[in-house]
């Protein structure tokens, strides 16, 4: 007998214990439907394919971009336009990263006269850079002012946005120890 309302009160303390639980967890269900959340981690469809050398959250920007072999033509721009060391003693700022395949569609006549002349490089590069670290939660209906100087927007919801209405971020909120990356698959253009 002493056996069975062991068993019994057990069972009754799971019961007591499960249905908050369980209530809990509806209640938050019904509130994720409500808001359309934004992404807390790295996301985007190109994330799976964007290979990683080594955990970047501790490396400035240049370094960190650097870990990403599809980075590996911006960092590359970045050095021939002399930025790594401005880029990484900016703390708390925005990279809209373009990858090798935003290069890639490029026409050669474009990539060489845009490598070739620094001052230009750098009104471009400057363009991909906002002075300021930028949430996902952010990028649904954004306007940022570049390093540059001048203004871009961001668009979208849940994990699918797009950059000045066209280039869109394949993997966004890559951390790096003063940056917050976002990869995009074109490379932007500042407004002349």
């Amino acid at each position: 007998m002493r056996f069975t309302r062991m068993r019994t009160a057990k069972a009754a303390a799971a019961v007591v214990v499960a249905v908050p639980l369980a209530l809990g967890g509806l209640a938050s269900q019904s509130h994720a439907q409500d808001a359309s959340p934004s992404p807390s981690g790295t996301f985007g469809p190109g994330c799976s394919g964007l290979a990683q050398k080594a955990d970047t959250a501790k490396d400035k920007v240049v370094e960190a971009a650097s870990a990403y072999p599809q980075l590996s033509q911006l960092v590359s721009a970045v050095v021939r336009a002399k930025l790594s060391d401005a880029l990484d003693g900016k703390p708390d700022i925005t990279v809209f990263a373009p990858n090798q395949q935003a290069f890639q569609n490029m026409t050669t006549s474009q990539l060489i006269s845009l490598l070739g002349n620094e001052g230009q490089l750098k009104k471009v590069l400057t363009y991909h850079v906002v002075d300021k670290q930028i949430t996902p939660d952010q990028l649904s209906d954004g306007s940022f002012t570049t390093l540059g100087g001048s203004k871009l927007t961001t668009s979208g919801s849940g994990t699918d946005f797009k950059v000045n209405g066209k280039a869109n971020i394949v993997c966004g909120n890559i951390k790096a120890a003063n940056a917050t990356i976002y990869v995009v698959d074109s490379v932007l253009q500042p407004p002349s």
